[in-house]
């Protein structure tokens, strides 16, 4: 292995060309027990000591210490994990229903909690019905792999989260890949599918960028084609448009979707995922999103628990109110810092600090000495020429914990370039 090891990252290993399928290539081992990446590694999983409140406490990798830090990096974007009236909701549903549904949803997983929250999702977001997976990722890729069949053309944003690429994968359908955000390039590759049944795909917000699809473009080239479209609202339900619906209402454009997903992790605090359409396909993919039939059903309390976490998010608009008045300070006070953020339209800020991985290491493992929790974000999951940072704004963050933290990246990062 070369000296530098940061050049190389998990995409130059993944085939696996040694003999015994159960051991890793001789290469990867080597390149994994380099010290540099053994020391890169350890910013990821390290272990959080209390719930994902702005000011939490975490089990350093860095050194094995316990540290307070700010976190930026939870996906709590409304605080709803830990709100009072949630946490209640789910201990009032475990005493009556206890931890698990112990069940697939066809056979005994389904509750009434089950059935009265699709409903409650299905109305919210002004489709037919819905139905609920147990995780973000399976909803994704069991509704794509539900939906789609051999022959059929399965058309993706080149950003869109690798949930959906799996499921495309797994459905046989054949994947064709949009430049980002590109009406023209989307209309080339609906031009090559003329004859067969397309779903296109895209993100309400870009998880790596936090900018917007560029919604009435796309849809216009889709309703040009009749192709069946598909939204991804994983980062912008709840935080979205004039009732939180999501990107698609913030357009004005939320019936002209065909189907809507969302995730249960982000902005409703707890976890699963769901789609909305109409009622047929909806009971359609019941029989054949596996996902959904061969999993065990959502956790009765996590579900009550979301229950009320959607009551509190759309009662009023405060708690978006307060996440845009953040995301307005912080943004204003990164610009300032002259660092670069993309094109961030969203509570996704991403810090693009360039290709050098050694100096995202370093970076990272000082920022962290300090007090903030950042994690790095390298290639493969963001292109190798702009390696990240990415700010997760939170309705929590005080002002304090905002101009601490951009003391630090003002210290570390813009004094460090």
């Amino acid at each position: 292995m070369p000296e530098n090891a940061l050049r190389f990252s998990l995409a130059d290993f993944f085939f696996n060309d040694n003999p015994d399928v159960l051991t890793p290539p001789s290469d990867y081992l080597s390149w994994i027990g380099h010290p540099e990446i053994q020391t890169a590694m350890r910013f990821f999983g390290q272990e959080f000591l209390a719930a994902p409140r702005p000011d939490t406490e975490v089990l350093s990798h860095l050194d094995g210490g316990r540290r307070r830090v700010i976190n930026m990096t939870s996906y709590n974007y409304l605080g709803l994990s830990s709100h009072p009236e949630v946490i209640q909701a789910a201990k009032e549903a475990l005493d009556r229903y206890g931890l698990g549904a112990s069940g697939a949803p066809l056979l005994s997983g389904t509750f009434d909690l089950h059935v009265k929250f699709a409903r409650q999702l299905a109305d919210f977001k002004q489709k037919e019905d819905c139905l609920l997976y147990s995780s973000g990722l399976g909803g994704n890729l069991g509704a794509i792999q539900g939906l789609l069949r051999k022959g059929d053309v399965f058309i993706l944003d080149e950003k869109c989260h690798k949930s959906l690429i799996d499921g495309g994968t797994l459905s046989g359908a054949k994947m064709l890949f949009f430049q980002h955000n590109d009406p023209a390039s989307l209309e080339a590759m609906l031009q090559k599918s003329k004859g067969k049944r397309a779903l296109v795909a895209f993100e309400g917000v870009y998880s790596m960028d936090g900018d917007l699809v560029r919604l009435p473009e796309i849809l216009e080239v889709c309703k040009q084609h009749k192709a069946a479209t598909y939204i991804d609202e994983a980062h912008s339900t709840l935080m979205f448009g004039p009732n939180g619906r999501g990107v698609a209402e913030h357009f004005g454009l939320e019936h002209e979707i065909g189907m809507s997903f969302g995730t249960l992790s982000k902005s409703f605090g707890g976890v699963g995922g769901f789609v909305c359409s109409n009622a047929g396909i909806i009971n359609y993919l019941k029989g054949y999103s596996s996902p959904w039939n061969f999993s065990c059903a959502p956790s009765p309390p996590v579900v009550a628990g979301l229950m009320k976490a959607l009551e509190v998010a759309t009662r009023d608009s405060s708690l978006r109110d307060a996440m845009w008045a953040n995301v307005k300070y912080l943004s204003k006070g990164l610009k300032d810092l002259k660092l670069d953020l993309g094109g961030s339209e969203s509570q996704v800020i991403p810090i693009i600090i360039g290709s050098s991985g050694e100096k995202l290491m370093r970076f990272a493992a000082e920022i962290q000495r300090r007090g903030l929790f950042l994690q790095p974000v390298d290639f493969p999951a963001v292109p190798a020429e702009s390696r990240r940072f990415r700010i997760s704004v939170s309705s929590q963050f005080t002002r304090e914990q905002m101009d601490r933290a951009l003391n630090i990246i003002e210290d570390v990062i813009v004094k460090g370039r």
